[in-house]
């Protein structure tokens, strides 16, 4: 990154006093005798010249080869001096969305002031709000699935041809058969002991250790999570992804590289065990149903031998490549048992920007969203012997505006290794195209309610709900009063 900051302050110096002089490309290459095309290489921060080169070009430019070649600069370029010399840039995954880092500091050359009170502005908010750095590498892991549509041929491809180069099929995966290939073909051993005798990592279902070429896995873990997290080391081998986490869940990694190469190895292991084709076949199946089935739903889940996040995470790969679902938005509600508050810690939105989404400024979402309650009906369960779990349909319509979804929620109890109750919920925008596709939308049956996103916000005076009261809205409601009766008073 040295060489490259060099580079770049050094292209941006050159274009500097070019432009201070009043030159064009074409002048300064017939002063210096060198091309346009590599002069214009030098200030894109592309190419950085030989000192004979340098030397040339500091006597056209009227000045000397320490100014040009210091890492010092003037009040127009020193903002992008700090950035550069910053984190910031260097942790954005720019390769990742096609955007090269000379583009991005050629921008900010422009208006390099302007510019640097904006990321100034962003990094206070950043403060203010309490984000993370590992909220954005998780923000950037988003976005790339967004842009993609969350559908990733080149993985599928692979995962495919992992599955026949082993002669196995998508029903044969299990624990004993991707414990046998680590062992056989990658020398890693698993051990599912050691990890359950350190209290401190009772959360932590899997550690790798690269020295001892071993997996260790928490003994509480179930069958369903114990496969996902076999393929996933597979996933971390096959697909040769070097620059890895070495637990899981990852919850603060250190850059960006180790939550990409999560995700690929977690898609890899989740496209074998629930395979495309095959699931999509069995969803077109299912939504060709005219009434609701929720036990229909259920044994899906239960027949494919996985967790209900890993089949709800599976449908946003499936629903947009194979059935032209694309608005659609997933996000997973944590609550204590007994605790009544409730927290979003994961969401995807993948077309637009949908109305549910996490906040960090502590405010209560709406208490009619199905997310919510879905876990409601889970602790009236708990009483009950082996609940597994609870699903439930709605079509939801946020207030004020004229989006709807047909949303479906799972509600999971807490288990050994995970303390809290837990809902995952995908929510499809209701149009005419999703009613030709999912045929039980129209069900009478579904129940359908006005939501909105938190209780502090909403105008709903007659909400049941209801936790808290209205506070924002009323702030907001008597600012347009004061700023509508100050516009009278300046206007008459």
């Amino acid at each position: 990154m040295k060489e490259q900051y060099h580079k770049i302050i050094f292209g941006l110096k050159i274009k500097e006093l070019r432009l201070n002089k009043g030159l064009s490309f074409s002048d300064l290459s017939k002063l210096s005798g060198m091309s346009i095309s590599y002069l214009n290489e030098i200030e894109k921060g592309k190419k950085y010249p030989k000192i004979d080169k340098i030397k040339k070009l500091a006597k056209t430019l009227d000045t000397s080869v320490e100014e040009m070649t210091s890492f010092q600069l003037n009040a127009s370029l020193l903002p992008v001096g700090e950035l550069l010399r910053s984190n910031f840039l260097n942790e954005l995954p720019l390769d990742l969305f096609g955007i090269e880092l000379q583009k991005v500091v050629e921008m900010i050359s422009k208006a390099p002031v302007k510019v640097g009170a904006f990321i100034s502005t962003l990094v206070e908010l950043s403060r203010n709000y309490a984000l993370q750095e590992q909220n954005f590498y998780f923000g950037a892991m988003r976005a790339y699935q967004e842009l993609h549509y969350n559908f990733f041929e080149e993985i599928e491809e692979q995962t495919d041809q992992f599955l026949l180069e082993h002669n196995l099929k998508p029903q044969d995966i299990n624990s004993s058969i991707l414990e046998k290939v680590l062992l056989e073909e990658y020398h890693c051993k698993v051990d599912a002991s050691e990890l359950s005798l350190y209290p401190e990592l009772k959360n932590i279902h899997s550690i790798y250790n690269p020295k001892k070429s071993t997996l260790y896995i928490h003994k509480d873990v179930n069958e369903k999570q114990k496969t996902l997290l076999l393929g996933r080391e597979i996933g971390f081998r096959f697909l040769e992804l070097k620059d890895r986490p070495f637990y899981a869940p990852l919850r603060i990694p250190q850059s960006f590289d180790p939550v990409l190469n999560n995700f690929k190895a977690t898609y890899f292991a989740t496209a074998m065990i629930l395979n495309r084709k095959e699931l999509a076949k069995e969803v077109e199946r299912f939504c060709s149903k005219e009434t609701w089935d929720a036990e229909a739903l259920i044994q899906i889940i239960k027949n494919y031998n996985v967790t209900p996040e890993m089949f709800v995470h599976r449908l946003t790969n499936i629903l947009p490549k194979y059935f032209q679902l694309k608005a659609l938005f997933f996000i997973r509600v944590r609550t204590e048992p007994d605790s009544h508050k409730y927290t979003i810690d994961k969401v995807l939105h993948l077309n637009q920007t949908h109305h549910p989404h996490s906040n960090k400024i502590y405010e209560h979402y709406c208490r009619r969203w199905i997310s919510i309650d879905v876990l409601k009906d889970l602790e009236q369960a708990r009483n009950q012997n082996n609940v597994e779990m609870i699903t439930k349909i709605q079509r939801s319509k946020y207030h004020g505006t004229d989006d709807e979804y047909l949303t479906i929620s799972i509600g999971i109890p807490a288990g050994p290794l995970q303390d809290k109750d837990m809902s995952v919920t995908f929510g499809i925008l209701m149009d005419d195209w999703l009613k030709k596709v999912v045929q039980f939308s129209s069900d009478p049956a579904i129940p359908s309610k006005i939501v909105n996103k938190t209780c502090e916000r909403c105008p709903i005076m007659d909400c049941k709900e209801r936790v808290v009261p209205p506070n924002v809205y009323e702030q907001k409601k008597k600012w347009n009063a004061t700023q509508t009766k100050l516009n009278e008073m300046i206007q008459s």
